[in-house]
């Protein structure tokens, strides 16, 4: 696991003084991601630089890394099917210097082009130049687990694992992009490709590019994740999700250095932790909670763990702590992202360091297998497919007349709506109306749907449920879930593996029908059938709770003086009525409306604007001071 970040230009040679210098800046911004190593390469035409965190291949596998005499890479992941795939090429002939997945991408990539994403089974980001063609590669992993940044001008192209590397090299985040702050109100994360910053992007998940010294990159797809479902036997189905998972399990313990587990009490994280048990007994596990009730699963885990006999450590988290460590918290994140769950995410990631180096964890299980209580809306809803248009609208028009809060308006609402405008993925803070009365240049043009609206056009043929898995794996697990785990972990240059997040395990969990997935009254029905016998009863039908904040309840008392500060001294009046935002603070310390995920949206925005644009703190004594270089 490491960082990486490339510099490219056809006019290099020019500015090769300044800009190795700009290399080596970049490269210290992005430390804790890999704190063993350090590693540059440079020539007339590109710079590159690496920071390493050593998990195989511990002696032999620094980066850039070369092959061939042509070919020079720098690569963030893990590809678990690298020694299948050097054992194929060393019949071919070729040679290998080194035991690392790394090399194994360059000998393939010389071996068969592009199409060398297609044979990796993994989590990556990685570019590769060739120094013959003068041409660069470049791609990301299927689901998006790893992350890369970009920035593209007529004449230079920067990438990173981070967007504060090109954001140090470029001397601020350029232009705000106020559209991707209208989809961040709504969706608590912008969405992929775009970013805050108008000149800054990420390249998508499954996809590939190539850049030439003259003329813009070129994006290509080489995976697009979707739903085929196929009519197989019961038993067969729970057969194959029980042999792929072992296998993934198994994959992902791969490593030179501890492996240790996150474990909420859950389905997820306890099937993870039961199949990675069965190959390291004493394997360690990790669970954050806090002191209000009904708000930690450390007890839940404990009893977890104690049934699967493995250890089990804690931490709990003070509403004090959790305000202290959020400006730093929020550095780490690039962009703003309102989830609460990120932040005992980055404590138990802080606890886990100490003993581990790897941990596992069940993101993606909930999209695969349908967990999220909201996929069982379908079921609920169904009678209302037999009303017609008409019948409808006059039932929204009712709906629309009763105050918030009425019984049965909501239900009424989501029933008579279509699914592609009410389900937009996990998370729906802010409406359009409430974003028209909090931003003072609101543009309705700017809706929410645009983000969603090409996904729904590409699955049509699909059932609500797996529609609604469809759309939150497009958005909520790239822009949400794996960003805060790949975040909240390199924080503390702590690798993570998500072994449902494979695309072995992926292609099973597609062939699935929706009745198999989600019933009337269970989510995620077929794998805990998988699961029975290999993780305790306790734990099969156990509700799902995954790490929750007490944010409306601090809101409301223990950060309500924080929060009203924060609003009062954020510089963001040109972009926020800072009003209506204390209206609806007010109206949450009152029990008026349950306001909190509004509210820490719009916090959570301010103090990225502090120590993004206001430049409020800085973070860089966190990265390693420019180590020395010689020219």
């Amino acid at each position: 696991m490491c960082g990486f970040i490339g510099y490219m230009s056809a006019n290099l040679k020019e500015h090769a003084l300044e800009k190795r210098l700009t290399t080596v800046d970049m490269t210290a911004m992005i430390t804790h991601r890999g704190p063993d190593d350090v590693g540059y390469y440079f020539d007339d035409h590109i710079h590159l630089g690496f920071r390493r965190l050593s998990i195989i291949d511990v002696e032999s596998g620094r980066q850039p890394l070369s092959y061939d005499d042509r070919y020079w890479i720098t690569f963030n992941g893990e590809i678990y099917n690298y020694l299948e795939l050097k054992q194929e090429l060393e019949k071919k002939g070729y040679k290998f210097h080194t035991d690392s997945d790394t090399e194994v991408i360059l000998a393939l990539y010389s071996d068969i082009g592009k199409r060398v994403v297609n044979e990796l089974r993994g989590m990556f980001s990685f570019i590769i130049w060739d120094q013959e063609k003068k041409e660069l590669f470049g791609a990301r992993d299927h689901f998006g687990i790893k992350p890369f940044y970009y920035f593209e001008t007529d004449d230079e192209f920067y990438c990173s694992s981070e967007k504060k590397s090109i954001v140090s090299a470029i001397k601020g985040n350029g232009n705000m992009d106020l559209e991707s702050l209208h989809h961040y109100l709504t969706y608590q994360y912008v969405p992929e490709p775009q970013t805050l910053s108008k000149e800054i992007k990420r390249l998508e998940p499954g996809c590939f590019f190539t850049k030439k010294l003259e003329g813009p990159m070129v994006i290509q797809s080489f995976y697009k994740p979707t739903f085929c479902p196929i009519n197989q036997p019961f038993a067969q189905e729970v057969k194959k999700i029980q042999d792929v998972l072992r296998d993934s399990v198994a994959m992902h313990l791969r490593s030179d250095v501890p492996v240790g587990a996150f474990l909420s009490g859950g389905i997820d994280s306890s099937s993870i932790v039961a199949l990675a048990r069965e190959i390291h007994p004493r394997i360690k596990t990790f669970t954050v909670g806090f002191k209000r009730k009904g708000y930690s699963e450390i007890e839940l885990a404990q009893e977890t763990a104690a049934e699967l006999g493995v250890d089990n450590l804690h931490y709990v988290v003070t509403p004090e702590e959790f305000i202290k460590e959020l400006p730093k918290i929020v550095w780490h994140l690039d962009e703003p992202v309102a989830d609460p769950a990120l932040v005992p995410l980055y404590f138990i990631a802080r606890e886990a360091k100490k003993h581990v180096t790897v941990v596992l964890s069940g993101e993606g299980a909930d999209e695969l297998f349908g967990g999220y209580n909201i996929y069982k809306e379908p079921h609920s809803l169904r009678y209302f497919k037999h009303f017609p248009n008409g019948m409808k609208k006059g039932w929204l028009a009712l709906a629309s007349k009763l105050p918030n809060g009425a019984k049965g308006k909501s239900f009424i609402e989501r029933g008579t709506t279509n699914l592609s405008k009410r389900y937009i993925g996990n998370a729906k803070i802010f409406t359009e109306l409430d974003k028209s009365q909090l931003l003072r240049n609101y543009q309705g043009e700017w809706t929410y749907t645009n983000v969603t609206k090409e996904y729904y056009q590409s699955i049509n043929h699909l059932h609500d449920i797996q529609k609604m898995q469809y759309i939150d794996i497009h958005t909520w697990l790239r822009g949400d879930i794996l960003v805060k785990a790949d975040r909240m972990t390199m924080a503390h240059s702590l690798e993570l593996r998500v072994p449902f997040l494979d695309k072995e395990v992926y292609k099973v969990a597609s062939q699935l029908s929706h009745d198999k997935t989600v019933t009337n009254q269970q989510t995620k029905y077929i794998l805990r059938k998988a699961m029975e016998g290999i993780i305790p009863d306790s734990v099969l039908n156990r509700k799902k709770l995954g790490f929750p904040v007490p944010i409306r309840y601090w809101l409301q008392n223990e950060l309500f003086d924080w929060a009203y500060q924060l609003i009062i001294d954020s510089q963001t009046d040109h972009l926020f009525e800072k009003n209506y935002l204390l209206f609806l603070l007010s109206e949450h310390q009152r029990g008026v409306h349950d306001n909190s995920r509004k509210i820490w949206t719009v916090l959570i925005f301010m103090i990225w604007h502090q120590v993004y644009i206001e430049k409020k703190y800085d973070f860089h004594h966190l990265s390693m001071e420019r180590e020395t270089f010689v020219v």
